[in-house]
């Protein structure tokens, strides 16, 4: 039973309360505050970023218009735009970062699935851009001659579990290779990078810290193969895989150990890849199927700017951006801790869009989001993309192997 309790506290009960208002004591954010505490503000947030709110006035609205069931919801006392304004400039954002932090980790816990089976986690890296406007985002200008002002969002996602595990915000101008040296590598753990991330220094990096890369490659990338593998099956792709050393000078000193380099031909977008790893003794096929699932990141930023309204922000504070980042970041690891822990039907997008229209109901969470016989999400927005957490649905078998496929060919060709 539910005690008759509101959709969103339901959802709130789910996050460790006490974890809070450690950090909240750590770094003295309720310090001479009377009224609209951190975890207020984090639940007023939380709320904005599960009910699609695209401004800071909707967000107020939206609270004054259930005022008289603020406490049950906790936001405590009403709050105004300014107090709210107010608070999102100058609470440490910290609190929020490492308390994000804390709810990644128990999603990756309750989600944790070795579905690789390579001796270590899987991770892919990338970045995401998020454009400001100049004249509220002055600190925020990346491109003077032409205006542009915003932030990147790096970000290390566990493919495995589909839960993003760090992140790194910085100004929309720092390149992407700098994010590397940031990473919290994990020794036997696999990292998947772009070809924007072709730095055969900071490749060597992981290298030596005993875990594994596979970046794509690029056409100038000089290569000196030594030995090359057995041809395989016309079927699977794989055009060429040769281990050897890297060429010119300076690419040469940056990464003196043996480098493996592996072709694979899309036969769907008729267009070949090329493939960097230090994994000597994984198949071929494995690689390729790896780099194909960096493509889950791109859904979760499309997620993250799309259906958490991270796209538009609530403050223009440094601090404000940050604190509105990691609430969003806390509510997405929230729903993947309730769809796992009270193994709901559903896709994590099914699920939002759900209680998006849902958070003052008195319905349990169990009524909520149970299967009815038709498709209610259909309805309600008429889509039929592919989902986040269903990450083993969005193989494209035309394209990349299956595991199954995979491991049958590695199995009769490695």
């Amino acid at each position: 039973m539910n005690n008759r309790k509101y959709v969103f506290s339901q959802l709130l009960d789910f996050l460790d309360r006490n974890d809070f208002n450690y950090l909240v004591r750590k770094y003295g954010g309720d310090k001479y505050v009377k009224q609209f505490t951190c975890y207020n503000q984090l639940a007023v947030l939380m709320f904005g970023q599960l009910s699609n709110r695209e401004s800071l006035r909707d967000l107020v609205l939206a609270t004054q218009a259930h005022a008289s069931k603020a406490y049950h919801l906790g936001f405590g006392k009403y709050a105004s735009k300014s107090t709210l304004a107010d608070a999102n400039n100058k609470r440490d954002y910290r609190i929020f970062e490492e308390f994000a932090y804390k709810v990644v980790a128990e999603a990756r816990t309750c989600r944790a699935d070795d579905i690789f089976k390579l001796g270590g986690n899987v991770y892919a890296f990338d970045s995401t851009t998020i454009e400001l406007c100049l004249e509220a985002f002055k600190w925020a200008l990346y491109r003077k001659n032409q205006g542009k002002c915003g932030i990147k969002v790096h970000t290390l996602y566990d493919i495995e579990t589909s839960i993003p595990t760090f992140f790194h915000i910085t100004e929309a101008r720092v390149h992407d290779m700098r994010a590397m040296d940031v990473i919290p590598y994990e020794e036997n753990s696999f990292y998947i990078f772009d070809r924007g991330y072709n730095d055969f220094k900071r490749l060597y990096n992981i290298e030596s810290i005993g875990a594994y890369f596979v970046v794509r490659g690029k056409k100038n990338n000089d290569f000196k193969p030594v030995k090359w593998a057995r041809r395989f099956p016309p079927e699977s792709g794989i055009l060429s895989d040769a281990t050897g050393y890297m060429e010119g000078l300076l690419t040469r000193e940056k990464y003196p150990d043996k480098i493996r380099r592996i072709k694979y031909w899309d036969e769907e977008n008729k267009r070949t890849f090329i493939f960097f790893t230090n994994a000597l003794d994984v198949s071929p096929i494995m690689v390729a199927e790896l780099y194909h699932q960096r493509w889950q990141i791109e859904l979760f930023f499309k997620w993250l700017k799309q259906h958490l309204k991270i796209k538009k922000f609530w403050g223009n504070s440094e601090n404000a951006v940050r604190i509105q980042i990691y609430a969003a970041i806390t509510a997405y690891c929230m729903m993947a801790i309730v769809q796992k822990k009270m193994r709901i039907d559903r896709s994590i997008y099914e699920m939002l869009q759900i209680v998006s229209i849902s958070l003052t109901d008195t319905t349990s969470l169990r009524d909520l989001f149970g299967k009815p016989n038709y498709n209610i999400v259909n309805e309600l927005d008429c889509s039929t993309e592919p989902t986040l957490f269903d990450c083993y649905t969005l193989y494209k078998p035309s394209v990349f192997f299956t595991g199954h496929a995979c491991y049958h060919i590695m199995k009769n060709y490695k």
